[in-house]
């Protein structure tokens, strides 16, 4: 069924909520904003960190760039490896690209921590391709990642109909599934990420799944 998957990573293929809230909470204080809660800053994890900045504590646009140049400080040699791998992925993976798929990474991470992430975790050798935003902030909204990754996987004369069928995005955030939408792709939520109750449905996902070994059984139809 599917021959083409784009996973997106934070929450999807690995839990990073203490290094991400953790230089989310580093980066306000810089600010003078004391927030103690590392909870309350989940919804950080899987838009822009511009857009969460923005839309969660009012910044403007040169205090957002303060605090993602401070978010970036800590995260760069701390945060980065605060960050699980959710048990079974890297087992899920190796049966996908066993089965002759071709699977591609489409966050809206910058790409070079994606890089570092996937190697960390030793599973970087799976994917065909590793599509992120840029450090200037550019090609960071999901259907940005999502274009540039099909531009990269699939072959131009593919029918709409045939993508559908072929293609699936994999995500655990409404924006994972809008970005799926946006290009005509198959989209599949994962429940154990960080997406709100009723998120994913409300989104439309296509398929939803509960656990990393439904995930693999989804995709190896």
């Amino acid at each position: 069924m599917f021959q083409y998957i784009l996973f997106d990573l934070d929450g999807t293929l690995t839990d990073p909520k203490l290094g991400i809230t953790s230089s989310v909470q580093y980066a306000l204080r810089a600010l003078g904003i004391e927030e103690p809660s590392l909870d309350k800053l989940e919804p950080f994890i899987g838009p822009p960190l511009a857009d969460s900045f923005r839309e969660f504590y009012g910044l403007n646009e040169e205090q957002i760039a303060a605090a993602i140049a401070k978010y970036r400080e800590r995260f760069n040699d701390q945060g980065i490896y605060e960050n699980e791998i959710y048990p079974g992925t890297p087992q899920m993976l190796a049966s996908l690209k066993a089965a002759g798929k071709k699977l591609a990474i489409a966050s809206s991470k910058p790409t070079v921590f994606v890089e570092r992430i996937l190697d960390y975790f030793h599973i970087r050798t799976y994917f065909d391709y590793i599509i992120g935003s840029n450090m200037d902030g550019t090609r960071s909204k999901k259907e940005e990642v999502v274009e540039e990754a099909l531009h990269q996987m699939l072959p131009s004369e593919m029918a709409p109909a045939e993508k559908k069928a072929a293609v699936a995005m994999v995500g655990d955030r409404r924006f994972d599934i809008e970005g799926a939408k946006e290009h005509g792709i198959t989209s599949v939520g994962v429940s154990f990420g960080y997406a709100p109750d009723g998120e994913l449905e409300q989104a439309g996902a296509d398929f939803i799944v509960d656990t990393v070994d439904a995930l693999e059984e989804l995709l190896m139809q």
